[in-house]
């Protein structure tokens, strides 16, 4: 797979679209794969390939918005620049709803192209950055017996009543007991108090 801060991957049934663009954006500076098709593409992916995909709309098999469908799903740190001869306004709109940078019409400016892409590889940057956020928390929390998990939830859903005999009295079990758990959870969070612990899982929350 190609370079994270340049890689641009053109999925297009046209031999010759894939051809003069992977030409035009190489010259540029992108490092450029091509698939001639949205299975070829997935079978290469690996989804965790940060960069931009410039995306025909309109394939057989399996379409441009099927492959975005399967991309969301699989939370895949990629943004989508479309690409089409004959889409309309529907397609352009749910193509946009779904997260498409953009839905250009063919023959588009090389350039309107390489804007919409240089947006599109920062944008993957930031969606990387958050679901590597995401995965380091959920691992943390993890952790947690399920016990644990079960007072980790009290904390968040009531955090006004946090002592240890307020959790005690909602959980059936002894302050002491809480207090144990209560030094285990903070030690695997890797937080210092309940303040830290409810804004890891905001966190945790912000970040999907």
């Amino acid at each position: 797979m190609p370079d994270v801060a340049n890689a641009v991957f053109i999925v297009d049934d046209d031999q010759d679209i894939r051809t003069s663009l992977s030409r035009a954006l190489r010259k540029r500076g992108f490092e450029v794969q091509t698939f001639g098709s949205a299975r070829e593409f997935l079978y290469a992916y690996d989804n965790e390939q940060v960069g931009c995909l410039v995306l025909d709309y309109g394939m057989p098999e399996m379409s441009g918005l099927e492959l975005q469908q399967r991309l969301n799903e699989a939370a895949a740190p990629l943004e989508l620049v479309f690409i089409t001869g004959h889409g309309g306004v529907p397609e352009s709109v749910q193509a946009i709803k779904s997260g498409a940078v953009n839905f250009l019409e063919k023959p588009f400016r090389q350039s309107d192209l390489v804007k919409n892409i240089q947006t599109a590889l920062s944008l993957a940057g930031e969606k990387q950055a958050r679901l590597q956020n995401h995965r380091q928390i959920s691992e943390r929390f993890e952790r947690l017996t399920a016990r644990e998990k079960e007072i980790v939830a009290h904390m968040i859903a009531r955090p006004a009543e946090v002592s240890s005999k307020e959790i005690a009295n909602h959980l059936g079990i002894s302050p002491r007991t809480v207090d144990h758990h209560r030094a285990r959870i903070l030690e695997k969070l890797e937080v210092n108090s309940v303040v830290e612990l409810i804004d890891l899982a905001s966190r945790l929350k912000d970040s999907i």
